[in-house]
């Protein structure tokens, strides 16, 4: 594998520690670049300087001595080479203003978040640029595909794409990540991207209630089928290529969260299955299950592009109207019947 990059000349930030932040914060560290990582919580900051180790929301994984944890989100993104934003889709407009200009026109900015803003609908890559006017467009690009955090950071083959518009940028991306381990593809289709990877989350709580009910293989099969189909539908109504849908950033991410047992959107939705009420279940949990918010948004976008998604629907409806999952399952089995295939 070539990689002609110095890593000695590239100055790396990471904003976010969650699980898939410091992954990637480590993977890029076990290259040999030194790496500022911006962490939220004090505790967790002080666990890595201490102990080496994420205790939170990636236990049991020794971190490389090339991290450089940080409490301070300036020192992170301060004349930086690129930076790498990994926090949920819901706080991503409030971090990105925090760090307007304090970073440099020329910084490439990477978004490995996956979700779409519930007020604008847009994805984090728009929220991005809204956010960051000092930036240029071609210096945004974006990672997606089926990658669970601590498969990555046990050094699970594991691939993914990252999309930017310019060739180049994307280019460059690509060999800064790709390891032995961590294959990486480039994509200029962007949105198609952060669609993908943000609809499987939708419709892998779908796949948990399915479980949850006790439901079987059959119905785990065409959930994942459907699904893709709703994802595609509304990828193609906002300009996506709809070969995106069919690589890993669509299907293989799609089939990875919807039958992962450490998927957390799964994990949501087969609670529900069992009987548990969403504030319930979120209480318990300190990471975030991005398919929940993001169930409002798909519901709202697509009502307003007239996109017919029945299963992200119904999703919307068990999560914020309280519809059961029995119920929500009947209507989707005695919809009109009609064509496979749709007509575009």
């Amino acid at each position: 594998m070539k990689n002609q990059i110095d890593v000695s000349a590239v100055k790396i930030g990471v904003v976010g520690a969650g699980g898939w932040g410091t992954a990637l914060a480590d993977l890029l560290a076990l290259k040999g670049f030194k790496v500022d990582l911006w962490v939220f919580e004090k505790e967790v900051k002080e666990q890595i300087q201490e102990y080496r180790e994420n205790k939170v929301f990636l236990p049991g994984f020794q971190l490389s001595a090339n991290i450089f944890p940080s409490n301070d989100i300036y020192e992170v993104v301060l004349k930086k080479d690129l930076v790498l934003i990994v926090v949920p889709s819901h706080v991503m407009r409030e971090t990105a203003q925090k760090i307007r200009g304090h970073i440099s026109p020329g910084t490439i900015i990477v978004s490995a978040s996956k979700g779409i803003e519930n007020k604008t609908h847009l994805t984090m890559s728009g929220v991005l640029k809204e956010a960051l006017p000092e930036i240029a467009e071609n210096c945004f690009a974006v990672l997606s595909g089926p990658s669970f955090a601590r498969e990555v950071a046990n050094k699970f083959p594991t691939v993914i794409a990252v999309g930017s518009k310019d060739q180049k940028i994307a280019g460059y991306i690509q060999h800064l990540f790709a390891t032995p381990y961590f294959r990486v593809y480039t994509n200029n289709d962007m949105i198609g991207l952060e669609l993908g990877g943000a609809v499987k989350n939708v419709i892998a709580i779908a796949a948990g209630i399915m479980d949850g009910l006790g439901l079987g293989l059959n119905t785990r099969a065409a959930l994942i089928t459907r699904g893709l189909t709703e994802m595609r539908r509304l990828g193609l109504k906002l300009g996506a290529d709809p070969r995106t849908f069919a690589g890993i950033a669509g299907v293989g991410d799609l089939v990875l969260t919807c039958t992962g047992n450490i998927s957390r959107n799964h994990t949501v939705g087969k609670k529900i299955g069992g009987g548990m009420k969403l504030k319930e279940i979120l209480s318990e949990m300190r990471m975030v299950a991005e398919g929940v918010k993001t169930a409002k948004s798909v519901y709202n976008l697509s009502r307003r592009l007239g996109v017919e998604m029945p299963i992200s629907h119904e999703v919307y409806h068990i999560l914020y109207n309280d519809v059961s999952p029995k119920e929500a399952v009947h209507r989707l089995m005695t919809r009109d019947l009609k064509h496979e295939l749709d007509v575009n």
